[in-house]
């Protein structure tokens, strides 16, 4: 029995790339291309903040095609919905009738994604939702997934971490009412290592910034790196 081709919305995050990883170990879902919405003015993934170009890196290195929406800055609700919708009609067209989250536990966020995507003839699957968080966090660290957080939300974690590693450290250190996996938009991570990746993208956090109320690191190319999983 052939498997159903699915698109998977891509943060650049690592809740996104268990998700795929999930999606692989699947027998009834394939990926077959990473979907993500782009900031048309700064060319970095929105909320995210990361580079086009370490989107595509990471694209490259997932072996996937990479579906762009672009979207302007401060986008209107409106606009956003125009351009998801003008994606699923690529979808639909390419065979495509399913697009994977890697949500976790936020019952509001699932039916809004269901709801917007039944309008539009398509489904919305949810391969690592209700995985107990804590337990995740560090099967995620075991498996080798390797994360930078690259925007932190100081009104529940300090602004300190942002540019730290998805780590056991990092782990250890979070407050008790933070989700160890940033459920709640405590924090936002860029993936650059783990089983979904062919290999390691060399990478280093740069400059740290404060804008619109969020502690943002900036994301670079190590140049000067070996491939490897470290920074």
């Amino acid at each position: 029995m052939s498997r159903r081709k699915s698109w998977l919305s891509w943060s650049s995050g690592k809740d996104s790339a268990w998700a795929l990883h999930a999606l692989r170990r699947s027998s009834e879902y394939e990926a077959v291309a990473l979907l993500t919405t782009v900031n048309d003015g700064a060319k970095r993934v929105a909320m995210h903040a990361v580079r086009e170009s370490l989107l595509e890196a990471q694209a490259a290195s997932l072996g996937l095609p990479l579906v762009k929406v672009p979207i302007p800055p401060q986008c209107p609700n409106a606009l956003y919905e125009e351009a998801m919708a003008r994606a699923m009609a690529q979808a639909r067209a390419e065979g495509v009738r399913d697009v994977a989250f890697g949500d976790l536990f936020l019952e509001e966020i699932r039916r809004y994604r269901e709801e917007k995507l039944a309008a539009v003839a398509m489904n919305a699957v949810f391969p690592v939702w209700g995985l107990d968080t804590r337990g995740l966090a560090h099967e995620m660290v075991r498996s080798g997934l390797r994360a930078i957080l690259t925007c932190v939300d100081p009104k529940h974690l300090d602004g300190r971490f942002a540019s730290r590693l998805f780590d056991e450290d990092l782990l250890q250190e979070l407050p008790s009412e933070v989700d160890p996996c940033g459920e709640r938009g405590e924090f936002h991570t860029f993936a650059f290592a783990g089983p979904m990746f062919a290999k390691p993208l060399a990478v280093r956090a740069g400059e740290i910034v404060t804008r619109d109320g969020f502690v943002f690191a900036d994301v670079l190319p190590n140049e000067a790196a070996a491939s490897s999983a470290t920074m």
